[in-house]
């Protein structure tokens, strides 16, 4: 019995594979739980439809961050905060603050500050590099330099 499998499953293959298993096997357990359907031509061809424009979608997401990363690429963002006499602030700066001041850069589109990676907020003064991950194959950094207030 040829079915499509709805999820990935061990030993049988992903999702969106077409598998050959014993009818009792796919009638009495993969069918009724959901995990896969029956593999006529009509759902092949829906399959391969499916699989078509999903490639497209994800193809559009790489080049649309390809695009915002060459926008991002060479950006500096500089901070002046307030700061004690050993260079640590009063506060901090996180990535919601570097967002903003990145999205009142005139980039023509929204940075979120969940695609900042910073591990944890900037405290001290200094010259950072910060990872922006706008796609899995979309890395830039951001350089971002907080300097003393008044100065």
């Amino acid at each position: 019995m040829k079915l499509i499998l709805k999820k990935a499953m061990e030993n049988l293959g992903e999702a969106g594979d077409v598998v050959e298993v014993k009818p009792g096997y796919g009638r009495n357990y993969l069918i009724p739980q959901g995990l896969a359907y029956e593999a006529s031509e009509a759902n092949v061809a829906r399959l391969a439809e499916e699989q078509a424009k999903s490639e497209e979608r994800v193809r559009r997401g790489f080049l649309e961050a390809r695009r915002r990363a060459a926008q991002l690429e060479g950006q500096s963002f500089t901070f002046h905060v307030r700061a004690g006499e050993d260079g640590k602030l009063f506060g901090s700066v996180t990535s919601a603050d570097i967002a903003e001041r990145a999205n009142q850069g005139g980039l023509d589109f929204e940075l979120d500050r969940r695609t900042i990676l910073l591990d944890e907020p900037l405290r001290a003064l200094g010259v950072f590099t910060v990872p922006v991950h706008l796609h899995s194959e979309v890395d830039v950094e951001l350089e971002v330099r907080l300097e003393r207030e008044g100065s």
